[in-house]
């Protein structure tokens, strides 16, 4: 990494481990950004997330991708066939296993009631094959 101003010091070098852990936020985020608004229904959940994990998955690092919609949260727009939901932090739960070199991590986005938040968290142990535990099941 190039040299700031004379004097100024050098930035430490991050560890693979930080490396990953940074990429896990950066894919979760842009998860959670890019599709909070959609429209979503119970016929739609699953296609949907699909095509979320499709789209984290062409990027940098990913080794894998799970995302699970709860449809049935979050507000309701309009009434008959004007009806639907707009996908909301509380219908996402999702989990992302990233590489960098040597370094493995698996991490979280998920609605956490006490908070009422969507959280993002780095998940203890190596990454698992297979779906997020706990949560909805999927459309």
């Amino acid at each position: 990494m190039p040299r700031g101003r004379p004097g100024t010091p050098r930035p430490a070098r991050v560890t693979d481990r930080e490396q990953a852990c940074f990429e896990a936020g950066i894919k979760l985020g842009g998860l959670f950004h890019q599709f909070v608004g959609t429209p979503v229904s119970p016929r739609t959940a699953r296609s949907l997330a699909r095509a979320m994990e499709k789209a984290v998955s062409l990027q940098p690092y990913v080794t894998e991708v799970h995302v699970l919609l709860d449809p049935r949260r979050g507000p309701r727009s309009g009434t008959g066939r004007f009806g639907y939901r707009y996908l909301t932090g509380e219908m996402v739960r999702a989990e992302v296993s990233v590489q960098v070199r040597g370094a493995a991590v698996r991490a979280r986005l998920s609605y956490r009631e006490d908070l009422r938040y969507p959280l993002m968290e780095v998940l203890p142990g190596a990454p698992r094959r297979g779906a997020p535990s706990g949560g909805p099941t999927r459309s």
